[in-house]
């Protein structure tokens, strides 16, 4: 099982992954919640922001490339928001700034996923008073995020090994497959483990 795709250098060792988790949690929304605030008219805010993102990641000893591969991968999501800014009065510079702002949020919280344990950052919502539903929730999520992966390359190499056809067509179709057939086993996985969990008495 690919058991650290999602924080693999959580655990290493460096001044930003010794700090609390707490203090990291607060920071990283105190951070978030800055660049969203930040007058669109101070584009140079935006800039120092990043200076000091770039020297945490320095400190964190995290792999660069590891980051703007991260950041790159959820970027799709980020101009699919800043595009419906091009149809506003001053579209270029906004569609700019906005594109700035929701980037530098994500390092923030790949950065923070990465230097710090999620089983930490459940132990900071709980002790926080979070919902226990929410808390109950996510830590599940993240459990069988693995388990839906390892099954999702498991599928898939059973049908690569039936295939001899290199085509990108037919890739595509086997790709198809392999998603629906997943969404199928979750959903069935997901109704035994909720009636496994209600039998021991979850509420």
């Amino acid at each position: 099982m690919r058991d650290d795709f999602l924080d693999r250098y959580s655990r290493l060792d460096s001044p930003i992954h010794r700090m609390g988790a707490g203090v990291k949690l607060m920071a990283a929304l105190a951070l978030v919640v800055t660049i969203v605030l930040l007058p669109v008219s101070r584009p140079l805010f935006l800039a120092a922001v990043a200076v000091l993102l770039l020297g945490v990641a320095a400190l964190s000893r995290v792999p660069w490339r590891f980051l703007v591969v991260r950041v790159l991968a959820l970027e799709p999501f980020v101009l699919g928001v800043a595009i419906l800014a091009l149809f506003q009065p001053g579209g270029w510079r906004l569609f700019l700034i906005l594109v700035a702002k929701s980037t530098l949020c994500l390092l923030v919280m790949v950065l923070l996923s990465n230097t710090t344990p999620f089983a930490d950052l459940l132990r900071v919502l709980k002790a926080w008073r979070m919902p226990a539903l929410l808390v109950t929730t996510l830590s599940l999520m993240y459990r069988y995020l693995f388990v839906l992966v390892d099954e999702a390359q498991r599928m898939k190499r059973a049908r690569v090994s039936r295939t001899f056809v290199a085509r990108r067509r037919w890739a595509w179709h086997t790709m198809a497959s392999v998603v629906g057939q997943l969404f199928i086993r979750s959903s069935e996985r997901a109704e035994r483990i909720y009636s496994a969990m209600c039998a021991r008495g979850w509420r």
